[in-house]
C-alpha cells in the first residue's frame, strides 16, 4: 500500500495558513462563499470585526489570490469584494475542519474543563 509522504510545515505553509484559516478571514471566505460583498455589507454581516481588522483581512486574502477587488467606476466609487476560483477551492478543506470540530467538540470541551481544573488546583 503506497501511501504519500507527509507534506511538511515549512515557514510559507504555516504562513498562509495563518493567513486563510484566522478569525476573521473564515468568517469573510464564508460570506463571500454565498455572495459578492461591499464592504459595508461585510461590516454588518461581521459586526464584531474593526474596519480596520476587515480591510487588513481582506487585503490578506487578496494577496493571496483568494478574495478579488473589483472596483465600478461610479460616483461615488463602488468597491465589491468576491471570491475567486482558487478561494473557492478552500471551502471543502474548511468544511472538513469544522466537521471535525464539531464531532470532537464534547472531548474537546472535557480536555479543556480537566486542564483547567488542574491548572486551578495548581494555583
Amino acid at each position: 500500500m503506497d501511501t504519500d509522504p507527509p507534506i511538511s510545515l515549512d515557514a510559507a505553509h504555516r504562513e498562509l495558513l495563518d493567513q486563510v484559516l484566522d478569525k476573521w478571514s473564515l468568517s469573510v471566505l464564508n460570506e463571500l462563499c454565498e455572495r459578492p460583498c461591499r464592504f459595508n455589507e461585510l461590516r454588518r454581516a461581521i459586526p464584531a470585526v474593526t474596519q480596520k481588522s476587515l480591510t487588513a483581512t481582506l487585503r490578506r486574502l487578496e494577496r493571496n489570490g483568494v478574495v478579488e477587488r473589483q472596483v465600478t467606476s461610479t460616483r461615488p466609487v463602488a468597491i465589491t469584494y468576491r471570491i475567486t476560483p482558487l478561494g473557492k477551492t478552500l471551502r471543502d478543506p474548511v468544511d472538513v475542519l469544522l466537521t471535525w470540530a464539531s464531532a470532537h467538540m464534547p472531548a474537546i470541551e472535557r480536555a479543556r474543563d480537566a486542564f483547567d481544573a488542574q491548572e486551578d488546583a495548581g494555583s
